[in-house]
């Protein structure tokens, strides 16, 4: 397990995890809904969110799984163009965060495009969904990976790792993010 000194504030010191490696907050460069944090790769459209949502009542881990990736689909437009790949489960004794009921793991491919352009990039998306049942609430953390940019995007840039950009973040920094959350006050769920 990570040292606490690793642990970063989440929420307002509510939750903390370890994040990955050069994680900027992307509340200080616009304004964030209280129940997300958002941070961004600082070279390039990686990103992870992390959301708590209303626990989805009546219906199977994997298919709460399942139904956040397809809202997550519709509120980037991918509609049709999103695909499940996996779901499992990550197990609970691997979790610092020990209220959870249960824990899903989800991997999918969504088309999206980037602002208003029509350039369609291809996003890799790591889900993992913790689910706080005693306090109606789910934990959604999501890892944006663009996996294939269109040349017509904006976001068409050389790849990070060269002339001294930070590496790309791993599956690894994501699992490791994961088993890292800990929750100081339990307030923070109402």
């Amino acid at each position: 397990m990570e040292g606490s000194a690793d642990q970063q504030p989440l929420f307002g010191g509510a939750m903390s995890a370890v994040l990955p490696p050069s994680a900027q907050d992307v509340s200080d460069l616009r304004e964030i809904p209280d129940n997300q944090e958002v941070f961004v790769h600082p070279h390039t459209d990686q990103s992870i969110i992390v959301e708590l949502l209303e626990y989805q009542e009546g219906m199977s881990d994997p298919d709460a799984a399942r139904y956040h990736f397809e809202d997550v689909a519709a509120s980037n437009g991918a509609g049709g163009r999103a695909e499940v790949l996996s779901v499992e489960p990550l197990p609970l004794a691997q979790l610092s965060l020990t209220r959870c009921s249960g824990a899903w793991a989800l991997t999918g491919r969504q088309l999206v495009s980037k602002f208003t352009e029509r350039a369609q990039n291809t996003v890799t998306m790591h889900m993992a969904l913790l689910r706080i049942q005693q306090h109606a609430t789910d934990l959604l953390v999501t890892f944006n990976d663009p996996v294939v940019i269109h040349a017509a995007s904006s976001s068409s840039v050389p790849v990070p790792g060269t002339s001294g950009s930070p590496a790309l973040w791993t599956v690894d920094d994501f699992r490791r993010l994961l088993c890292s959350f800990r929750l100081q006050d339990p307030a923070l769920f109402g």
